[in-house]
Parts: C-alpha cells; sequence; structure tokens
C-alpha cells in the first residue's frame, strides 16, 4: 500500500520554490522497515533532506531509499539509493502472517498485488499439487503452503538471490514439508515435473506467453492455470488468446473460469490474471 506523504514533506520543506514543492512525492511503500520513495530527478539534490525527514516522521522506519530506476531483466531486479538511515537493505517484511525475507535493493517486492496473493491462497483446494513458474521468494507459494493444505508446491526460481531468499523464506515460514523448491528456467525445469499439476501459477509481468506452452505440459486436464499479463481494458481478450492458442498446441480446449484486474501497470494498461481450466 502507498500511503500519502506531500502535506507532511511541503511543511517540512518551505524554502523550496512552488515548483519544486509540487513536484514532491504523494505516497511511499514501506517494505518491513524500509520506505521506498519514487523521487522526481528535479528533486534528487535534496534526496538526503526529504529521507532524514521521512526516517524521523514514519513510525519503524530503519531506512530510506529512492528509486533510480528498474531494471527490466527476467531477474526483475530493481535499483535503488539509500538516503537515510541505516545503508544495509535486507528485511523481514510481514503480510497476513507470512514472513518474507529480502534485500530491496536486489528483490523486487510488489505490494500491489496484495489483494491478488491473498485470493490465489483461498482457491487452493485440499491435496492439490501446485507449480508456480515464477516463485521470486515465494510471494504466492509461501502463503499457499502456509495457509491452506496443497499436496505439494513446487516453486521454480531462475534468479539465484530470489532463490536464496525462497529458501529462507521456506524456513522462516516453517513449510519445508510443502514446498519443494527448484533453481532453474521453467523452459527447462518443467518437463523434468511431468503433467502433475491441478493449479499452475504464472505470475510473471509484463507477460508470461513465452511460458504458456511449458505450462500445458505440466497441468493436468481439467487443471487451473494463472496467467498474469498487461492489457488495456478493450484488449485483454488477447491474453486469453494466448492461452487458447497455447492449449492448442498441446489438445487441450479453455474454459475462462474468471479474470481479474490487479493494478494500475502504466498509463491505460493493466495487470490482468485469467483463471482458466483446461480441459
Amino acid at each position: 500500500m502507498l500511503k500519502p506523504i506531500k502535506r507532511l514533506l511541503q511543511e517540512e520543506l518551505k524554502k523550496l520554490s512552488k515548483q519544486e514543492l509540487s513536484l514532491l512525492p504523494s505516497s511511499y511503500q514501506k517494505i518491513g522497515d524500509i520506505v521506498i520513495l519514487n523521487l522526481k530527478k528535479e528533486l534528487w539534490k535534496y534526496d538526503e533532506k526529504i529521507g532524514k525527514i521521512l526516517l524521523k516522521k514514519i513510525p519503524s522506519t530503519r531506512t530510506v531509499c529512492r528509486r533510480i530506476e528498474f531494471i527490466t531483466t527476467k531477474h526483475r531486479r530493481p535499483s535503488l539509493k539509500v538516503i537515510a538511515g541505516d545503508r544495509k537493505t535486507e528485511t523481514i517484511h510481514k503480510e497476513h502472517g507470512i514472513l518474507y525475507k529480502l534485500d530491496v535493493n536486489k528483490i523486487m517486492f510488489a505490494k500491489g498485488n496484495l489483494n491478488e496473493r491473498k485470493r490465489i491462497s483461498k482457491l487452493v483446494k485440499k491435496d492439490e499439487v501446485v507449480v508456480d513458474m515464477f516463485a521470486g521468494i515465494g510471494y504466492f507459494s509461501i502463503g499457499i503452503a502456509k495457509t491452506l493444505k496443497p499436496k505439494k508446491v513446487y516453486s521454480i526460481e531462475i534468479n539465484p538471490v530470489a532463490y536464496r531468499y525462497l529458501r529462507e523464506n521456506i524456513k522462516l515460514n516453517k513449510v519445508k514439508d510443502k514446498i519443494i523448491s527448484i533453481l532453474g528456467d521453467c523452459i527447462i525445469e518443467i518437463p523434468k515435473l511431468g503433467r502433475i499439476a491441478d493449479r499452475v501459477l504464472m505470475g510473471l509481468l509484463p507477460t508470461s506467453k513465452e511460458y504458456l506452452v511449458d505450462a500445458m505440459k505440466v497441468v493436468k486436464p481439467n487443471g487451473i492455470i494463472h496467467y498474469h499479463g498487461t492489457a488495456n481494458k478493450e484488449d485483454w481478450k488477447k491474453l486469453l488468446e494466448d492461452v487458447e492458442t497455447a492449449a492448442d498446441i498441446e489438445g487441450f480446449k479453455v474454459k475462462l473460469l474468471k479474470k481479474v484486474k490487479v493494478k494500475s501497470y502504466a498509463p491505460k494498461i493493466y495487470h490482468w490474471v485469467l483463471d482458466s481450466k483446461i480441459i
């Protein structure tokens, strides 16, 4: 959740020009005890001053960072600068009783996906086998394993740093008996599993289209695939066409159970999840 701070900063930074005051951030993200800001370049010269204000004013804050940029590789690594407080960027974030250990300067944590994590964690049925194709640090896998009764969760992650935290979070949340963690690329690892999944999670943005055929190779008949993608309000059906095309290659049909608009991804572009039954 992003929390409002603009008025607070304007009151503390009255010496800034009118234009600069208007550019101050209106919200922040808090992960564990670390605050992360999106700060416009025009204000970077004031970043330490802004950081110190927030370090003092926001309760239970140890470190304040500003984003430098996002590096959009398959490893999904953010880029941050510490502007106040402790230089260490590793923290433990608690969400609905689940503990996530991570380094915010090495691993992205999408707090905007909170409702989707809650939704999925309620859908998994007892004794289901779940394959989480892009597990990260365990965003979906941990919640499913901890709050429900799956038979097994296979959590695949290609980024070695994220995988290390996935392993730590499995231990932190005491779900070692429920999760099998796999370091590697889905294209290589999925064929090793065979057709085992009652449910497949595909939580990679902006798209996991290139992996859809692999998902079809691991899902059982009548299993469910949760396919994440980005599109505007009119074009979300193109995501369904992606699923149908991949299903056809493997000789399946698709029944759309539900479409969910998770959050805004870019101007007029949204993060969608399609729940599709593969028959």
